[in-house]
């Protein structure tokens, strides 16, 4: 099978070079390569051309209208049988495609979505943001995993789709902000296979500054409430519980300043959360100090997508500012 890296970048020259030079490593050879610079002002036009004689690449500069509408414009001038759709900040093992194929032989999928794991360079912060964005304790242990319940929604930092599926769905119908979940949910709507290959995984690389950190998260909170108003039945209960979160941890601050009976009962579950935090962190890396970074980062993943949550449901379902998108 004749498979089209679909690969957007914006002002990511160095992350890029990397990502290029782990296709040349691939062990399976039958793929194209295409980058999508969208709207960069710090182009990667350059790096792509190094790789002109080791890759079959092409190199597409268009406006910055969103990472959707990038990789929708990849699909439109692929040549692939089958699209690999990946973030520019990843790397992966050389055998990357080469599972993916074997895999797609033995039980095909019309849509698949892989796992990330951390990325080999990682800083001591960075490995406590990963663990952060997937353990069961924070993020429920869901990025890039199976889920335990219902159907499995590929996500677009490694995530594939057959051409079938992008000519009859048409591919991302917003530009950012939860824009795979939509597509997924689409694609499932529709008909096709979708599923996890577990051994199909990158190598993310994770925010570097808790300033980074929080606006990714705040970000997704945002994307988790747009979603609703695209997908109705799409948000559920579960997904209010940093709202939760921080209310009781509100709770706490003001209870501190108060001479309320027994409430040192009540500071229990939150300090027996952050201890299991703080635990699980040190001993999945062997280090305290990873472990105590991971509370902190813990806690501003409650604060960003709580906040993200609230300003954009105030936004579309008070201010009524409904988003709008143009293909």
């Amino acid at each position: 099978m004749f498979y089209s890296f679909i690969i957007p970048v914006y002002n990511r020259p160095d992350h890029i070079e990397k990502l290029l030079n782990c296709l040349v490593s691939q062990t399976y050879k039958n793929f194209e390569v295409l980058v999508i610079e969208s709207g960069s002002t710090i182009k990667s036009d350059e790096v792509v051309a190094t790789f002109a004689d080791k890759l079959n690449i092409r190199y597409i500069f268009k406006g910055n209208d969103g990472q959707g509408y990038s990789r929708n414009r990849g699909m439109q001038e692929a040549k692939g049988e089958y699209f690999v759709i990946l973030d520019s900040d990843i790397v992966m093992p050389d055998s990357y495609l080469e599972t993916v194929n074997e895999s797609l032989k033995e039980n095909y999928l019309d849509s698949y979505g892989g796992p990330d794991e951390l990325h080999p360079e990682s800083t001591d912060f960075q490995k406590a943001v990963n663990f952060c964005m997937t353990s069961l304790l924070t993020t429920g242990g869901t990025r890039g995993k199976k889920s335990s319940i219902g159907k499995y929604y590929p996500r677009s930092f490694n995530m594939g789709v057959s051409r079938e599926v992008y000519e009859t769905t048409k591919g991302f119908s917003i530009p950012f902000m939860g824009e795979d979940i939509e597509w997924s949910q689409r694609i499932i709507a529709a008909g096709f296979k979708t599923g996890l290959i577990e051994d199909a995984y990158v190598n993310h690389e994770r925010k570097g500054t808790l300033k980074g950190y929080f606006n990714q998260l705040h970000f997704f909170g945002r994307a988790r409430i747009n979603i609703s108003q695209l997908i109705p039945g799409s948000f559920k209960i579960v997904h209010l519980l940093p709202v939760a979160y921080c209310a009781y941890s509100l709770l706490l601050i003001f209870l501190f300043a108060t001479n309320t009976p027994y409430k040192i009962l009540l500071f229990v579950p939150f300090l027996l959360y952050n201890f299991f935090i703080r635990f699980s962190a040190s001993a999945e890396h062997k280090s305290l100090k990873i472990g105590f970074t991971a509370v902190l980062l813990a806690n501003t993943l409650m604060l960003a997508y709580c906040t993200g949550m609230l300003k954009e449901f105030y936004k579309l379902y008070v201010l009524k500012k409904k988003q709008t998108y143009k293909l």
